[in-house]
C-alpha cells in the first residue's frame, strides 16, 4: 500500500492543489496523512513518518507539498516499478547529478517531469525540461541521481523505517538534499521517475535568502567529505561556504527575475490585444526596472 502525506500551513492551497492530486493518484487502500503544520517542515514530515511506520503493508509514502499537484493517474504503478529495485530508497520527478549542496539545480539536471504554474501577472507556467514528451532534450533520462527536488518525495518502506529528517538543520530549506544524502550514505539509491506533477508556486523562488544561505552552510558542514570535489577550506571554510551559498542564491534570484520578466512579456502581449497602449504603462515600467537589476 502506498500512503500519502502533506504538512499543511495553508488549507486553501492544500484543498486546491495537493488534495485533488492525491485523490487522482491514490488507490482504494491508500492512506492519507494530512498533518496540520506545527513547527518546521522537518518536524512535520517526521510525524508523518511515525504514523506511516505503523502500517504493516506499507510499500512507500509520498510526501507532497501543499502546493504540489500530482497529475498522473499511473503514479502508484510507476512508483512500484521503481521500487522493484530493492536498493531504491528515495524517488522524485526531478533531480540532478554532481550536486554538492541544497542548490540541486547547480548540478547536471537529468530529469524534470513537472511544470511550474504561477498566478501573478495574469498567470502562466514554465514547463521543466522533461515535461513535454514532444520536446524532450537529449540529456533527459530517468534513473539514479545525487539529489531530487523535494516538492514531492517518495520514500520506500526501508527509507521510512531507517531514515529521519534532521530537525537540527532548520525549519524549511535542505530537507530534501539531506534525506537524499542519508539514503546514499547508507548505500541506497536516489532516483527520478517519469511521473507528472505541477508545482503551483509564485515567481519568487527564494523568498528568504539569509535563511537559505544558513541552511546551505549547515548542510555543507554536515556532509563535508562526502561531497564530490569538496575543497579543503581550512580557516576559510565558513567564508567559502557562504560565498558558495550566496552564488547559488544569486543564480536562483536571477532565474526568478527571468521568469518574472517572461511573465510580464506574456501579460503585455495579452493586454495589448485587448486594451490601449496607455494601460500597459505600469507593466512596461516594471519590465524596465527588472532589466536594470540584471
Amino acid at each position: 500500500m502506498i500512503a500519502f502525506g502533506t504538512a499543511i500551513t495553508d488549507l486553501k492551497a492544500y484543498d486546491r492543489y495537493a488534495a485533488p492530486g492525491i485523490a487522482l493518484a491514490s488507490e482504494p487502500d491508500s492512506k492519507m496523512f494530512a498533518h496540520q503544520g506545527t513547527g518546521s517542515l522537518f518536524r512535520n514530515y517526521n510525524l508523518i513518518l511515525d504514523l506511516a511506520r505503523k502500517i504493516d503493508d506499507l510499500e512507500a509514502v509520498a510526501l507532497v507539498h501543499q502546493d504540489a499537484e500530482i497529475v498522473d493517474d499511473d503514479f502508484c504503478a510507476k512508483i512500484r516499478d521503481a521500487l522493484a529495485d530493492p536498493e531504491v530508497a528515495i524517488i522524485g520527478c526531478a533531480g540532478a547529478l554532481g550536486v554538492r549542496g541544497i542548490a540541486w539545480w547547480e548540478g547536471a539536471l537529468t530529469w524534470a517531469s513537472f511544470t511550474h504554474r504561477y498566478e501573478e501577472l495574469g498567470g502562466g507556467e514554465f514547463p521543466a525540461a522533461a515535461w513535454d514528451p514532444n520536446y524532450m532534450p537529449s540529456f533527459a533520462e530517468t534513473g539514479e541521481v545525487d539529489s531530487i527536488d523535494g516538492f514531492i518525495i517518495v520514500m520506500s518502506r526501508w527509507a521510512v523505517d531507517n531514515l529521519k529528517f534532521d530537525e537540527s538543520l532548520g525549519k524549511l530549506h535542505g530537507y530534501d538534499y539531506d534525506i537524499c544524502m542519508q539514503a546514499r550514505s547508507a548505500g541506497k539509491k536516489v532516483v527520478t521517475v517519469d511521473f507528472r506533477a505541477v508545482h503551483h508556486h509564485n515567481l519568487t523562488l527564494i523568498s528568504d535568502p539569509d535563511t537559505w544561505i544558513e541552511a546551505h552552510i549547515r548542510l555543507a558542514e554536515k556532509w563535508d567529505g562526502r561531497l564530490e570535489s569538496s575543497p579543503e577550506l581550512g580557516d576559510w571554510r565558513t567564508r567559502a561556504l557562504r560565498a558558495e551559498a550566496e552564488a547559488a542564491v544569486s543564480k536562483g534570484q536571477m532565474v526568478s527575475a527571468q521568469m518574472r520578466g517572461a511573465a510580464i512579456e506574456r501579460q503585455l502581449a495579452r493586454v495589448e490585444k485587448s486594451a490601449s497602449w496607455r494601460l500597459t504603462k505600469p507593466l512596461r515600467e516594471l519590465r524596465t526596472r527588472l532589466e536594470r537589476r540584471r
